[in-house]
């Protein structure tokens, strides 16, 4: 953007213009010169009151003439007639000329997007929207034309705003856009003028004090920056004036001339440290497609020993499940063996034990059997030896005791002589020399 460009400031004026021109003047300006208020010229006059007085007042002249004629005869009467119909005729024009001229003079047209702020003896009445209207009312006029629905762009360049090391930029641009919302606010309050010098003033007081928060070499950070917080603070102070602004924005922030060498020596080095880096960024680039494909060949190779590997272990475990497999036949054969030889030790154990338990049982039984007949045979023995034993006798004679019975008596005489007459029993002796059981009896 060129100088004369950035010291071109806006400029907020009013036009007193003819109906005519006032869509021209409102949408286009004067020589760069915004031109929000047009006061029209007033095009109302009073003539159109002349002929109305005039015919009323031949009208009046009609009537005084009709009366004389009824006064006077002949020729006069004649006379007094004609002079009363031209008087009526006349004043009869003349009323309808002047009830036209008063319906043309009261129509008033405003533009589309405009509001015509209505005044009567001087005072405000009312505002007039877009359209036709009719001012009956002879001292009823529009005094002001007033732009409501256009957003009006303004710049407002700042010079030599001071920055946080007091270093003055030398141009920063503002760019706005302020709609009027009240249009008799706005031509009673400040007027189109006024309005300029004030909105200049708060643009240039917000400005200056964003650019005094901001470091010199981030000046161009305003270009475009959020000026939301600047427009909350402007529309504040434009609310009672019945303007509202719409938008805003920094395009363009000039800093003094030495300064502007400094940065362009540091966007020179930049330049070339980018340029280094570009460069840097290809080695690099190179360097990493290379060790990419490195590792990309490392990568297989690693690949292939992993499949030789993987295929060594499968043999590996094929050939230790094939052992495996062999011990676990070997071992089963050598435990199907113990089994075997172990049931057949079993079997002939139990066996054996059956054979052992049949000949302790018989053991037993031969035992009883030989103890038995062990005792009866010693029972013989004693039977035998007892009846071959010599038996004593002994009878009492003797009358010294009292309980000898005869039944007695007769016994031991029957009984004598049998046992005298056995014979002795013979007495056995075995290998050994002892008797056969006579010691136990």
């Amino acid at each position: 953007m060129s100088t004369a460009r950035m010291n071109r400031r806006s400029v907020i004026s009013e036009a007193v213009a003819p109906w005519s021109d006032i869509a021209q003047l409102l949408r286009g300006g004067e020589a760069g010169t915004l031109i929000p208020v047009i006061i029209p010229r007033n095009r109302r006059r009073l003539w159109w009151m002349l002929p109305l007085w005039l015919g009323l007042f031949a009208l009046l002249m009609g009537v005084m003439l009709s009366l004389r004629e009824a006064d006077s005869d002949g020729a006069a009467d004649l006379a007094y007639g004609t002079l009363a119909g031209l008087a009526y005729a006349a004043g009869g024009l003349l009323l309808i000329i002047g009830a036209l001229w008063w319906w043309r003079s009261s129509i008033v047209e405003i533009e589309q997007g405009t509001n015509g702020v209505l005044t009567r003896y001087g005072a405000v009445t009312r505002t007039l929207d877009a359209g036709r209207h009719y001012l009956w009312h002879p001292w009823s006029r529009v005094d002001f034309v007033v732009d409501t629905a256009t957003e009006i762009p303004y710049s407002a360049p700042v010079m030599a705003c001071p920055t946080q090391e007091n270093v003055p930029l030398r141009s920063i641009e503002f760019f706005l856009k302020f709609r009027i919302t009240d249009a008799v606010r706005f031509v009673r309050t400040i007027g189109a003028g006024n309005f300029d010098l004030v909105l200049s003033s708060a643009v240039q007081d917000a400005i200056r004090q964003r650019a005094r928060k901001m470091r010199t070499e981030r000046a161009y950070d305003l270009r475009g920056s959020d000026v939301a917080d600047m427009q909350e603070l402007l529309n504040r102070q434009l609310e009672r004036y019945g303007v509202r602004i719409t938008g805003s924005n920094i395009p363009d922030v000039q800093l003094p001339t030495q300064y502007q060498q400094h940065l362009a020596t540091r966007e020179r080095v930049a330049k070339e440290r980018t340029a280094y880096e570009q460069e840097w960024g290809l080695t690099r680039k190179r360097r990493i497609d290379s060790l990419g494909m490195d590792i990309e060949r490392a990568k297989k190779v690693r690949d292939a020993r992993i499949v030789e590997v993987k295929a060594a272990l499968n043999n590996a475990r094929e050939q230790v499940a094939q052992l495996l497999e062999e011990q676990e036949t070997n071992a089963q054969r050598v435990r199907f063996e113990i089994e075997t030889r172990g049931r057949s030790g079993l079997i002939s154990a139990e066996n054996e034990a059956r054979a052992q338990r049949a000949l302790a049982k018989a053991y037993r039984d031969n035992r009883a059997v030989l103890q038995y007949e062990l005792a009866r045979r010693r029972l013989e023995v004693g039977a035998e030896l007892a009846s071959k034993a010599p038996q004593p006798v002994v009878v009492r004679t003797d009358g010294g005791s009292g309980d000898t019975s005869a039944l007695s008596t007769l016994l031991a005489a029957q009984l004598l002589p049998r046992m005298t007459a056995l014979p002795a029993a013979p007495t056995r002796y075995f290998e050994d020399g002892q008797p056969d059981g006579d010691d136990d009896a």
